[in-house]
């Protein structure tokens, strides 16, 4: 028996509507008015942290666009982990170490001699782990740190070292 055979008889009593791509698009809304409505979880106001979350989107570095914002670098880095960026200056291990102090399994000292960190960056570790991300901030800036582009012009500035690794096998 064929496919033909199969077929036969077989007919298309109804169509198919087409109903198109679905999308959300709130690129009309400000990102400030986005993050108003997270605002409580934020460690600044949401236009503060719409100017951060800009300029850090822009390329600059957390501290610049914290400066830029008119906050202190370690504000900058609170915000920006509140909506899902990775910001924590201490490996994995060092941040199972955080948390083990935390548990009251080694003594701060302890902790800060094992995971190398200075004071600062032992804080933002800290707070990190004892902070959770914003959902309604991460939704706010949904699509706004990262593009469609982001990943190919990473690719252009890394050049040839991206096409390079066909001829490593």
């Amino acid at each position: 028996m064929a496919l033909s055979d199969i077929a036969a008889g077989i007919e298309v009593t109804t169509e198919q509507r087409d109903r198109g791509v679905a999308s959300v698009d709130r690129t009309d809304e400000a990102l400030a008015d986005r993050l108003a409505g997270a605002a409580d979880d934020l460690p600044c106001d949401a236009g503060t942290a719409a100017t951060l979350v800009e300029r850090y989107a822009a390329g600059e570095s957390i501290g610049d666009a914290g400066r830029a914002a008119g906050v202190a670098p370690i504000t900058a880095a609170k915000t920006l982990h509140h909506v899902g960026e990775h910001v924590s200056p201490l490996s994995p291990t060092a941040r199972d170490v955080v948390r083990d102090w935390l548990d009251g399994r080694v003594s701060r000292s302890e902790a800060l001699a094992l995971t190398g960190a200075s004071e600062r960056e032992f804080s933002l570790g800290v707070y990190v782990e004892t902070h959770e991300p914003s959902a309604d901030a991460q939704a706010a800036t949904e699509g706004y740190l990262t593009s469609d582009d982001a990943t190919g012009e990473k690719q252009a500035s890394l050049g040839e070292s991206v096409e390079a690794g066909d001829g490593l096998r």
